[in-house]
């Protein structure tokens, strides 16, 4: 079976202009956890899609999701945990519930305030996480990347050519992300910024599937600003 994933449990402390978390933020005439939503439910191939939020919002996430979705059927709504990797594992734990484990299982995992995700970029990994057991989602870095250990001197410039910028969707098989994720230690733990690092770590291969700009994650108010000129919204001042 192929499951979504949508990461909706971070509280927004960074977008300093609401009084809710930035997934639950307007973005047009929905919330732009909504539109993020609405893309994956497009794709036929998913089974379920569920949703990871904050435990203090999960009654407005499953009251936005009545008004907004008529295929509820195929929505679950999930309490997230502390952090991003323990929210995908909560919702691997619902699935492995709901339908027991099953070592041919796919999980598609992807930002709520991303979007703007195309069908293409999800079809592309679910297809990448069949073949290959873990992909994620990249687009080529345009600009010199530059490495600095103290951040007042450089480092290092890495060749441009072999670097690039990672988005969501980020794809596995289940059974091989749950293993790795508890083969690490506390400390590896610590040190994840995403879901494909957890196959890093432990020299796992992850695939590549090529991403796109418009792919963008809206984490500031001047990314809130572009979404909405995007979306064709109202601009704010």
């Amino acid at each position: 079976m192929i499951f979504g994933a949508i990461l909706a449990g971070g509280v927004g402390s960074r977008m300093k202009i609401a009084d809710r978390p930035k997934q639950f933020l307007p973005l047009g005439e929905k919330p732009i956890l909504i539109h993020t939503l609405e893309k994956f439910l497009l794709c036929t191939r998913f089974d379920k899609v569920y949703i990871g939020v904050h435990e203090k919002w999960v009654l407005h996430a499953k009251d936005i999701v009545k008004k907004h979705i008529t295929d509820c059927d195929r929505v679950e709504i999930v309490e997230g945990g502390k952090d991003r990797n323990s929210t995908i594992m909560n919702i691997v734990n619902a699935i492995e519930q709901a339908y027991g484990e099953n070592p041919d299982n796919i999980i598609v995992t992807h930002d709520a305030v991303r979007p703007f995700v195309s069908i293409r970029i999800i079809e592309e990994n679910i297809d990448a996480a069949i073949k290959y057991g873990a992909c994620d989602t990249v687009v080529a870095a345009t600009d010199t990347i530059v490495r600095s250990d103290d951040g007042n001197l450089i480092t290092e410039i890495p060749e441009r050519r072999l670097m690039y910028q990672g988005q969501t969707p980020q794809s596995f098989n289940m059974s091989l992300l749950k293993k790795t994720y508890n083969d690490l230690t506390t400390e590896q733990k610590s040190i994840l910024t995403d879901a494909c690092k957890i196959c890093v770590v432990k020299n796992v291969p992850v695939s590549l599937v090529n991403g796109d700009i418009a792919n963008m994650k809206i984490t500031t108010i001047e990314d809130y600003r572009v979404a909405e000129a995007m979306a064709g919204g109202d601009k704010r001042d």
